[in-house]
């Protein structure tokens, strides 16, 4: 997991989270799968049109919000490769690309205990690695109805108040202001 050990933390909650993120991968060896049922690793994608002017955003299921699409990685290293198969896999989109290979943002996400196909699940910490994507927004949109129930491109200055999960509205203020800033 070298992605996660090279990180540079962008702010201090990155910073923080990092730290727990590496401890966690210090202290289990099998972060890579939800059978830790404590913590494990997810990935997340920021999708932007060409403009960066859109974000591409699920109505998740589970959580009655906007979400980014993502997923858990299920065993997989090639943090990247997750992201990418869950852009492609919650969205229908064809054609995208990540803007850089390197992670974009470090999260750790507390979930709540929730029912997910008729079973309880409790409450655990999703170690999230985020990529930067960019897709072409004219690609026609596919939901997954299992996930969620729908998908939209949504303005960048809308991200937020679309989120009705107040942990959740800080991570995207903190991905826009990287893309802006950064000008990625």
């Amino acid at each position: 997991m070298n992605s996660i050990r090279n990180y540079q933390p962008y702010n201090e909650q990155e910073e923080k989270d990092l730290a727990l993120f590496q401890k966690s991968l210090d202290l289990f060896d099998d972060v890579l799968v939800r059978e830790n049922t404590i913590a494990h690793v997810g990935c997340s994608a920021f999708v932007v049109n060409s403009a960066r002017s859109k974000v591409l955003m699920i109505y998740h299921n589970i959580y009655q919000s906007w979400s980014l699409p993502g997923g858990h990685a299920d065993g997989n290293s090639d943090l990247l490769a997750v992201a990418m198969a869950e852009v492609k896999e919650e969205t229908g989109i064809e054609h995208y690309k990540p803007v850089t290979e390197d992670i974009f943002s470090i999260d750790i996400l507390a979930v709540i205990g929730h029912y997910k196909k008729g079973e309880y699940v409790s409450a655990h910490l999703h170690l999230d690695a985020s990529y930067l994507i960019e897709a072409n927004e004219d690609d026609p949109l596919i939901i997954k109805e299992d996930e969620n129930s729908d998908v939209k491109w949504v303005p960048m200055d809308q991200v937020v108040d679309h989120s009705t999960e107040p942990h959740m509205k800080l991570v995207y203020a903190k991905l826009i202001d990287k893309v802006r800033t950064l000008g990625l």
